[in-house]
């Protein structure tokens, strides 16, 4: 006879992302950071001191950020990542109220009623896609220099720079509440999550 205690039963879990879905996430997230690691070491004088190669960590900046858009458009391929852009793009009347209730500091669950993504969510990826777009776009402006008026390269540069700030400021405050929450970033880690969180968090996802 066996003396070892019965392992639980582990808890039930429900799919929330495909394999294709969790790498486009990564990949994206990989090439983010290397944008706003060399853009800190070329603005930030304190972090620029300690680079002898300023030429190779612009060449590093100026590629990650040119390619930081392959991920989305090849995951373009999944039909579970063109259908979770779909949820990503609704916006409808539980998201509002979710949105009050956060503005006003209601933290009750019943409160913040949300889908497959809760407004917080799909705000914080359509102000980062396009924030990606004008980075993308006033980069190649500042890039190819002599193919653009001063006044244009300047205005680039202006947005740019700011726009990478406020990146910086938002990427902070997601990488912070997913800190907050285990069971989001074992979604996103392994592609499933409790019955219990999805019913908690998500009320009106049906998986």
């Amino acid at each position: 006879m066996s003396l070892r205690a019965e392992a639980p039963s582990a808890a039930p879990t429900v799919h929330r992302f495909t394999r294709a879905e969790r790498w486009v996430h990564r990949t994206t997230a990989v090439l983010m950071g290397v944008c706003v690691v060399t853009a800190a070491f070329l603005y930030i004088p304190e972090f620029a001191e300690l680079v002898g190669r300023r030429e190779l960590v612009v060449r590093v900046h100026e590629w990650a950020g040119l390619v930081l858009p392959v991920p989305v458009l090849a995951g373009l391929a999944s039909r579970a990542f063109r259908a979770d852009l779909g949820h990503l793009n609704r916006f409808g009347p539980h998201d509002r109220r979710w949105l009050r209730a956060a503005l006003h500091r209601d933290k009750r669950r019943e409160s913040r009623p949300a889908a497959k993504f809760n407004a917080g969510q799909k705000i914080y990826a359509a102000w980062i896609a396009g924030a990606t777009l004008v980075m993308l776009g006033t980069g190649l402006l500042m890039w190819f220099t002599h193919l653009t008026p001063i006044m244009w390269r300047t205005s680039a540069t202006f947005v740019h720079d700011w726009l990478a700030l406020t990146v910086g400021v938002v990427l902070a405050g997601h990488i912070g509440m997913a800190l907050a929450d285990p069971e989001s970033r074992r979604g996103m880690r392994t592609g499933s999550v409790t019955r219990e969180w999805a019913e908690r968090e998500h009320r009106l996802w049906r998986p």
